[in-house]
């Protein structure tokens, strides 16, 4: 299992969403800190750019969460959550 680290933009965004999306969040969370694949719905991928570094899935059609694996000190860390325009 990976240790959960978040960053304080992903706390501010996860708190302005609605209890329900939280929830949503919580279960893919819970999925990728126990090294599960997530399913084909979630579009989970790699991102290019400035953002190479970083993964991105949809929790919802328009709800990205953006995160990295580290698996050399097996961390999960999340950096952002929000909509796409939010996001980028």
């Amino acid at each position: 299992m990976y240790k959960i680290v978040t960053s304080k933009r992903y706390k501010i965004q996860f708190k302005k969403q609605s209890t329900q999306n939280q929830d949503l969040i919580d279960e893919v969370v819970f999925k990728l800190a126990n090294g599960e694949t997530l399913e084909q719905k979630h579009k989970d991928h790699q991102l290019k750019g400035r953002y190479k570094d970083f993964r991105e899935c949809h929790i919802k059609p328009d709800l990205l969460l953006v995160y990295k694996i580290d698996n050399g000190v097996l961390a999960l860390y999340l950096m952002q959550v929000g909509s796409h325009s939010d996001l980028f």
